[in-house]
């Protein structure tokens, strides 16, 4: 029998004895989680230069504007006082006619430093020579998730395009739901940005020489297939803005933006894929589709909503000169859609060695 005075005496031996291990475990702990975490996610070091914090942060804001805007309306309708003036702008949202008919642009909002940081993060450039003499249509490819080459060239003057252009009047169009929303609609319209439906581009072609808009085409369908590396077009069916070019006699103006699929990463959603079929479905049922992306944080490179800093270069190729015709027929707008692709190749192939270093694959029109 073990008599209760040893077990006690070897319990104290062995705990002074292995004292030091178990404070050295003890110290080192606490730290592992730390560690891990770090290892997972890359943090932005502390040492980073002014003028790139101002840029993230310029990127940040535009690309949380629809929940701050929705926010700061939740937050008026809080306040009772306030009740009669908010009803008074909601009824405005939903009969402004201004998304309609070229919206209210400001050459000082498009011009203000905030939209110079916002296209130095990526940096977004151009390069053509188009005359004021004629309106114009510019198609732009691809459809990212979030458009951010057109934004820089199109809804501000950041990259210098009443400069290169001048007498061009541009308008980037998005869809029409965009304009329900208070306060953000505003911004929109004052950065020139318009309605995407048939009325609004009309309209807007039809102020004469100079005036100008541009059309993301592609759709939903062409933004499931926005991975980095590759550029693969929904344009073979996309009949509607070469119609509408020939209709008006509007110059079409091919325009590829290298890296705009490289600044986001999206969950594999190739066709067949369960995420795939959803994301359709909700295509079908609501007019447009939620990829599933990521890309950095605000402190941090590798975990969050906002893009990658990658390089984002926008290619405006030459026009493709359309002759004016109220009902074209259906060989007319091929023979005008094969030039229109045929310039996109172009463009492709000449610059592609220089800017798409890093493609998985060549450009690929895929419907």
């Amino acid at each position: 029998m073990i008599e209760r005075s040893d077990l006690t005496s070897s319990n104290r031996t062995l705990s002074a004895s292995s004292l030091k291990d178990r404070l050295a475990k003890l110290t080192v702990t606490p730290l592992r989680p730390v560690a891990a975490l770090q290892a997972r996610v890359d943090f932005v070091p502390a040492s980073i230069p002014r003028v790139r914090r101002l840029q993230t942060v310029s990127v940040a804001l535009w690309t949380n504007m629809i929940p701050i805007c929705v926010f700061l309306t939740l937050f008026l309708l809080s306040y009772p006082p306030l009740w009669p003036f908010m009803i008074l702008y909601i009824i405005w949202v939903h009969t402004d006619p201004a998304p309609e008919r070229g919206g209210r642009m400001s050459p000082w909002l498009r011009s203000i430093r905030f939209w110079k940081f916002f296209a130095e993060y990526y940096p977004a450039s151009y390069e053509c020579d188009l005359p004021a003499d004629r309106p114009y249509l510019f198609g732009y490819h691809p459809h990212a998730e979030l458009e951010r080459g057109a934004m820089c060239n199109f809804a501000n003057d950041s990259t210098g395009f009443s400069r290169g252009f001048p007498g061009v009047r541009p308008h980037l169009l998005t869809l029409t739901s965009n304009f329900t929303i208070p306060f953000y609609r505003e911004i929109l319209l004052l950065l020139g940005v318009c309605s995407v439906s048939k009325r609004s581009c009309e309209r807007i072609l039809r102020k004469g020489n100079g005036s100008a808009i541009t059309i993301v085409v592609g759709g939903a369908a062409e933004s499931l297939s926005a991975h980095p590396g590759t550029a693969d077009l929904t344009l073979r069916k996309r009949l509607g803005f070469i119609k509408l070019a020939i209709r008006e006699g509007a110059d079409l103006v091919p325009v590829f933006s290298f890296g705009e699929n490289d600044i986001y990463e999206q969950m594999p959603n190739e066709k067949g894929t369960p995420l795939y079929k959803i994301q359709k479905k909700f295509q079908n049922m609501f007019g447009f589709t939620l990829p599933l992306f990521h890309g950095r944080g605000l402190l941090n490179y590798n975990w969050g909503l906002l893009p990658y800093r990658r390089q984002i270069i926008a290619v405006i190729g030459r026009p493709v000169h359309v002759k004016k015709t109220d009902n074209p027929s259906v060989e007319q707008i091929r023979e005008v859609q094969e030039a229109y692709i045929t310039e996109l190749l172009r463009i492709w192939n000449t610059y592609k060695d220089e800017f798409a270093r890093t493609r998985r694959r060549e450009l690929s029109i895929i419907d």
